[in-house]
């Protein structure tokens, strides 16, 4: 380790609506040393995700609340410097929440250990074999539950999940029509990605254009949205419908969720949430299935790389302004070799 020092991004406030560069703090502390049963582990790849928001805020969550000071919460890809733990060796890849930082101690709870020697690049760990690969994959496949010739529709679907969803949804035999926020974005998911359709729902009437690309009603929603759309895809639902909840990133600025829920009641829709961590005891039979649809070009993904941990504060902008391009990450420092 040619450093002695620990670079980390801490929480200063909470944010008011969308997250600002001015919600956290730069910090710089020692390189912490492990004890008895604990590991210390150097951050590769920092994944940024929509859910930071909520990470920040003071709730009960699926993570601990964050206290004004913490070090931001974050899924990284690293690879062990130093190890006190049984199950865990200098050189060994990792995967989990070990927060914006460039080192960090743990004793292991909560770790998914990755294969030494692959073909597979290492940020496809952190996008389409980690959270975002595991969260399209079960999000559809358990509580979407596609059956063939059902319509899909996925919001967000120029994101990196959402693009997955669709992917996944055409290979299980879905009418697929995806939303995204620009002609191009639109252009990819049909001429690239196999979507029967794209809608851009910041030119075009949200009601007239789900309405002619799901002529025979919409089956399956998956929503990273929320708002206007989330309403919209309520009055087109059919019977027995499956609304699969993952995100509500326009609600971020926004007050309540909006939509009417009285289709769900007539409709006996069903509408879930889910965590994709849920999951990760099932992670492989995700890569598995996933590995097999890119090999057999099913499935495409994009990776969007910023360089260097200090940009990660204003990088993260990019989730909620919708300019970044596939997954969404940071590269705090080099992969070994």
């Amino acid at each position: 380790m040619p450093t002695k020092v620990n670079r980390q991004w801490c929480l200063a406030s909470r944010p008011v609506g969308l997250i600002e560069p001015s919600n956290f703090t730069w910090n710089e502390v020692p390189i912490p040393t492990p004890g008895d049963g604990e590991l210390l582990i150097r951050n590769i790849y920092l994944s940024l995700d929509p859910a930071s928001w909520g990470w920040m805020q003071k709730w009960i969550s699926y993570v601990p609340a964050l206290a004004i000071g913490d070090v931001m919460h974050g899924i990284t890809l690293g690879v062990v410097e130093q190890s006190r733990h049984a199950k865990f060796h200098p050189g060994d890849l990792v995967y989990g929440m070990l927060g914006w930082q460039e080192f960090a101690v743990t004793n292991g709870k909560g770790l998914m250990k990755l294969p030494k020697r692959t073909s597979i690049p290492l940020p496809a760990y952190v996008s389409v074999f980690g959270l975002t690969g595991l969260t399209a994959y079960f999000g559809l496949l358990d509580i979407g539950k596609p059956k063939v010739g059902e319509t899909l529709v996925v919001s967000a679907a120029a994101g990196a999940v959402g693009s997955i969803v669709g992917q996944i949804g055409k290979v299980k035999g879905c009418h697929v029509v995806g939303t995204a926020g620009t002609d191009e974005k639109c252009q990819w998911l049909t001429e690239e990605l196999g979507f029967d359709a794209a809608i851009n729902y910041k030119t075009e009437s949200l009601h007239d254009s789900l309405s002619t690309h799901c002529p025979n009603g919409i089956d399956i929603y998956f929503e990273n949205v929320g708002g206007a759309l989330f309403e919209t895809v309520l009055t087109l639902i059919n019977l027995r419908a499956r609304i699969v909840l993952c995100g509500l990133i326009s609600q971020y600025k926004a007050n309540g969720l909006g939509p009417s829920l009285a289709s769900i009641i007539v409709n006996r829709a069903r509408i879930e949430g889910f965590i994709a961590s849920d999951y990760f005891h099932r992670a492989e039979e995700a890569i598995i299935d996933l590995q097999k649809w890119i090999t057999e070009g099913h499935i495409q993904y994009k990776v969007d790389i910023i360089e260097g941990l200090e940009n990660a504060h204003t990088a993260i902008g990019k989730l909620f302004d919708g300019s970044n391009k596939g997954k969404l990450m940071v590269k705090v420092s080099e992969e070994p070799l």
